[in-house]
């Protein structure tokens, strides 16, 4: 057996329970690892469970990269652009591009007796991708867009269900302000405003209250007659990802394949603020993580420092039979190394049970219409919790080098000498 890690045995006695230092100073030292490593897994699974949670529904109402009109693609209501487009094809084929769809939008105003409510109508075809949706509905069921009669069926969300006071199988009168069908004799259109009849089929709540108050999804037939489009014309694309990460990419991809009349961005550029929002959460994490990792190395420190305190006489003797400082050293940083690990164990063992109770059971609530969840979200891959353990144990360690030092400093000669 390695010299430095039997005599590091000895001194800790933590198995045996024949330990010279106070229990106390050795269990505080192992609490504050545990509790320090099990909030810094805590922080990273909620702060990436908030984010994912939010970007999931964002993503569910604008999809990953938009494809539209180059001059218009600010626009809620921009020129159309041909469905049958060469380009969709080879998209199709771009790693990382799960689903292509079309669609439309436009701004109308829902009129009842007792309310109006701005909204923005999203037209969707047959192939529109309802997972979303369908997670979020309430109450109903999805809309079927015909490919022939556009349906008139329309799923609201329930802020907008409870403000007008409307249920499924409610009518709705929609009211637009559109251009006309053909110019004046100058070559002006002019506008006019008109009404369409909707009947309420689903009803959904995402719980992020600006798009709640502004999406409902109708055919996109119904945009299309409304501004006098053929039947292969639509507001523009859009392009589902297989995995987040691959939205950069893509977005360079699809801006070299569509050509210059169109233009390809990506959700983190249209919705940029709220991605700029959630990146802001991590530095919150990072100053969480900074934190509890100084914590736990003080804890620790404090525990070297009285195990070499309580142990002079030994170093003496160690030094006294040829030990150099190096190896007296290495002695109790193995016992550090020995204690952070338990501690460890111990912090794992509470932070990822909290993660799974949290997870399966949803036992913290949040109100929704403050915090866009219904409770406190989490989210935790082996990668994170390794790169956590990982970078605890080596700033622990690294802080117990300093203090080994005083190793140096103790004589022989004085420790023995009153012993």
């Amino acid at each position: 057996m390695n010299t430095e890690f039997f005599i590091a045995k000895r001194i800790t006695g933590m198995r045996t329970g024949r330990q010279k230092i106070s229990r106390p100073t050795i269990r505080i030292a192992i609490a504050g690892v545990a509790i320090g490593l099990a909030v810094m897994i805590l922080t990273v699974a909620i702060v990436r469970g908030f984010q994912y949670s939010i970007r999931d529904k964002v993503e569910g109402f604008n999809a990953d990269i938009e494809i539209n009109n180059y001059d218009n693609n600010s626009s809620y209501e921009p020129l159309p652009v041909s469905i049958r487009q060469p380009f969709v094809a080879n998209l199709e084929k771009l790693r990382g591009v799960r689903h292509i769809q079309v669609y439309a939008t436009k701004i109308g105003i829902i009129k009842t007796k007792t309310n109006n409510e701005g909204v923005l109508l999203k037209g969707v075809s047959n192939n529109y991708d309802w997972s979303f949706i369908k997670r979020n509905l309430v109450k109903g069921r999805i809309i079927a867009p015909g490919d022939s009669a556009p349906a008139s069926g329309i799923v609201i969300s329930k802020t907008i269900a409870s403000d007008l006071n409307a249920d499924t199988g409610s009518k709705l009168f929609i009211y637009f302000i559109t251009k006309t069908k053909n110019p004046d004799r100058y070559g002006h259109y002019g506008y006019e405003q008109r009404v369409r009849t909707f009947f309420v089929r689903g009803i959904y709540s995402s719980g992020l209250d600006d798009f709640d108050r502004q999406f409902v999804f109708v055919d996109l037939g119904q945009i299309q007659k409304l501004n006098f489009w053929t039947p292969d014309q639509a507001g523009g694309f859009e392009i589902l990802c297989s995995n987040f990460s691959d939205v950069d990419k893509v977005e360079d991809e699809a801006n070299k394949l569509i050509g210059r009349d169109l233009i390809a961005e990506s959700i983190k550029k249209i919705d940029s603020a709220i991605f700029s929002w959630l990146d802001l959460q991590n530095i919150n994490a990072a100053i969480i993580l900074a934190l509890m990792a100084i914590v736990s190395a003080i804890a620790m420190i404090s525990a070297l420092i009285v195990l070499i305190l309580e142990n002079t006489s030994l170093i003496g003797l160690l030094k006294a039979l040829g030990a150099a400082n190096g190896s007296v050293r290495k002695i109790f940083l193995i016992n550090g190394a020995y204690l952070i690990l338990l501690g460890m164990l111990w912090g794992n063992l509470a932070g990822l049970s909290l993660c799974y109770l949290q997870g399966h059971y949803g036992i913290v609530k949040l109100p929704q219409e403050t915090y866009y969840v219904s409770q406190v979200p989490v989210y935790m891959n082996w990668k994170y919790v390794l790169a956590i353990n990982g970078g605890s144990f080596i700033t622990c360690m690294l802080m117990l080098v300093f203090p080994s030092y005083i190793i140096s400093r103790i004589s022989p000669a004085r420790t023995l000498k009153y012993n």
